[in-house]
C-alpha cells in the first residue's frame, strides 16, 4: 500500500512566522483550505503533480507560470506581503515588539 504524502506546510509556515489566516490571505485561499492542506486531508495530490512536473522538466515551480503584472486593483486584493496581511487584518507585525528600531522604519514606510 502506497503511504500518503505529509505535508510541511504547517512546518514551513511557522518557520516563516505565519499564522494560518496570515498564509491564507497571501495564498488567496480560506484558512480551512490551509488546515486541510496541513493536515493533509486535501491538496497533497496536486503538490505531489507539480512536484513529478518539475523533476520531469528539470525546472523550479517559478518556471512553470509566466507571470504576468497584475493591475492596481489585482495587487490590493492579492496581498503578497506579510506587512500587507497585517495592514488587511489590522495587526501590528510581531516583529515591531522585539524589534526597537521597527518603530522608526515603520514611520518611514508611512512616510512614503
Amino acid at each position: 500500500m502506497k503511504q500518503k504524502a505529509r505535508p510541511r506546510i504547517a512546518f514551513l509556515r511557522e518557520k516563516a512566522g505565519l499564522t494560518q489566516l496570515e498564509l491564507s490571505r497571501l495564498v488567496g485561499v480560506t484558512e480551512s483550505t490551509i488546515q486541510n492542506w496541513e493536515s493533509g486531508r486535501t491538496g497533497t495530490e496536486q503538490i505531489e503533480r507539480i512536484i513529478k512536473f518539475c523533476k520531469a522538466l528539470n525546472c523550479q515551480v517559478e518556471d512553470l507560470i509566466d507571470s504576468v503584472d497584475e493591475s492596481p486593483q489585482q495587487a490590493a486584493a492579492n496581498p503578497g506581503s506579510l506587512q500587507d496581511i497585517h495592514n488587511l487584518l489590522g495587526t501590528d507585525e510581531p516583529s515591531s515588539t522585539t524589534n526597537p528600531d521597527s518603530e522608526d522604519s515603520q514611520k518611514r514606510q508611512v512616510s512614503h
